[in-house]
């Protein structure tokens, strides 16, 4: 995961995107969608110490079910 920006609680949303968050112990990883111009929201449980890093998402057109091809 190097090179991967992390961001933290309060930072500004940079683009709408789904986000993959990483908890502080009490969580596994999951996603969420943020919209550009939102600020990363702090978790309730783990406060401040919630991250998060922009999805590793591949767009509908890479996924071989959707291609011309696949018809």
């Amino acid at each position: 995961m190097s090179g991967e920006k992390t961001f933290h609680a309060g930072q500004k949303v940079p683009q709408t995107s789904l986000y993959r968050v990483f908890h502080y112990q009490h969580r596994m990883p999951h996603e969420v969608l943020m919209r550009q111009g939102e600020s990363f929201p702090a978790c309730n449980k783990c406060g401040e110490r919630v991250s998060f890093r922009l999805s590793n998402t591949e767009p509908l057109a890479c996924d071989h079910d959707f291609t011309e091809q696949a018809a």
